[in-house]
């Protein structure tokens, strides 16, 4: 994940949207090989995007960590270039797998890593949050969250995951402990039932299961 500057256990409370477009920014395309659940990947990368030069160990830990059965519908909540979505697409192989991010540049990477990898069970759309979704439902949600966009989107993004979860669905996330691990999770056991799935190297995968209540 991005370092940010901000005290141990809190999230940060401002900063911009680091994963918003920058108008005018040169490209520096590169190919990322990864061995994920059993399959190997090949990603493209450019500049812009998060991780832009290979796959960040959050997401390599969340991926190793996530449930994803076979019919599943899944959605990658802010998918950057897309290693989570796509590798969650193929575990789905008879359901699919939504990527939604707010910097086109990251959509249209993207796009272009599902086809570099013969993922058909994929939709790729750009926006933010949940917004270009039009009210569907997921078994599974994964979030990689943008901490230095603050406490408040971030509030925001798994509020949302939770509205579009169906009752018993998961929300996977990873976040580390300097970045605020444990205020976190305080926040997601006020929506969801919370389990530590992995934790390497200061990072923490949850999962975050939605009960069949309201908030």
């Amino acid at each position: 994940m991005p370092s940010c500057h901000c005290m141990e256990e809190e999230l940060v409370t401002g900063g911009e949207h680091y994963f918003a477009p920058r108008d005018g920014l040169g490209h520096e395309y590169r190919e990322v090989k990864a061995h994920l659940r059993g399959r190997e990947f090949s990603f493209l990368t450019d500049a812009g995007v998060f991780a832009k030069t290979g796959l960040d160990p959050g997401s390599r830990l969340l991926i190793e960590a996530m449930a994803v059965a076979e019919a599943d519908m899944v959605l990658d909540l802010g998918c950057g270039w897309g290693a989570m979505g796509l590798a969650a697409a193929a575990l789905a192989s008879r359901g699919r797998a939504y990527l939604v991010d707010i910097n086109p540049r990251a959509v249209e990477l993207a796009r272009e890593n599902a086809r570099r990898n013969r993922l058909t069970n994929v939709d790729v759309r750009q926006g933010d949050g949940t917004a270009p979704l039009e009210g569907q439902r997921f078994d599974v949600v994964l979030l990689n969250p943008p901490v230095r966009a603050g406490k408040d989107v971030v509030h925001r993004l798994i509020a949302e995951a939770w509205a579009a979860l169906v009752p018993g669905g998961s929300l996977w996330l990873v976040i580390r402990k300097q970045q605020g691990a444990e205020s976190l999770r305080r926040h997601l056991e006020t929506l969801f039932v919370v389990e530590r799935r992995a934790r390497d190297q200061g990072y923490h995968v949850l999962q975050a299961v939605r009960g069949s209540g309201g908030v």
